[in-house]
């Protein structure tokens, strides 16, 4: 049985957390507003969903040519979470505000520079998707469509705060970043349970 909680868990909190993605779509409303903004935030969804669907091609490739490959992913992909939810735990709330652009390029050419993304697709579809659905193109293309959703909607829930979700990190850094590193450290569990 394919274990929804442990992966809309970690796709959730990956798409949650601050990215290249999140900080400029805040950035972007913070200066024009959620409407204007959403240009910029369609590219992100649009280069985001091409992303998720290479990432799809090459894991399904890949783990067809190299079946063994599955367990050193598993290894990996638990210590990226583990360093993840460290960095989480010991961060101090604080967030880096990058350059703000503008405009559905913009949004779109972001998404083949982003390693956040990458990592979060690979990782998806290794550890939760592929074994599960290895081999089933369309159920594939759902789970990367379903990938570039969440990401879409975390990145519009940042935009729509804009400055409140800044407020809300630095009031409640501590408690926040806790909860998330758990939710992490439960989810490189997962994939050995």
């Amino acid at each position: 049985m394919f274990p929804w909680y442990s992966f809309l868990t970690y796709a959730v909190i990956t798409a949650a957390t601050p990215g290249p993605n999140n900080i400029m779509s805040m950035s972007n409303a913070g200066r024009l507003g959620f409407r204007r903004a959403l240009p910029f935030n369609l590219g992100i969804w649009v280069g985001f969903t091409i992303v998720m669907a290479l990432c799809t091609l090459f894991c399904t490739a890949l783990s067809a040519l190299i079946p063994a490959i599955r367990l050193p992913m598993l290894v990996l992909g638990a210590a990226y979470m583990l360093y993840l939810a460290w960095g989480t735990f010991r961060s101090s709330g604080a967030i880096q505000e990058a350059h703000a652009r503008e405009g559905f390029r913009s949004g779109l050419l972001l998404q083949f520079i982003n390693p956040k993304i990458y990592l979060y697709g690979v990782m998806s579809m290794e550890a939760y998707i592929l074994p599960y659905y290895g081999g089933q193109p369309a159920v594939l293309l759902f789970f990367a469509l379903l990938l570039a959703f969440i990401g879409f909607v975390f990145t519009l829930a940042w935009a729509a705060f804009g400055s409140v979700f800044r407020l809300l990190f630095s009031r409640h850094a501590r408690a926040v970043n806790t909860v998330m590193a758990l939710l992490l450290v439960y989810c490189a569990v997962s994939l050995f349970l």
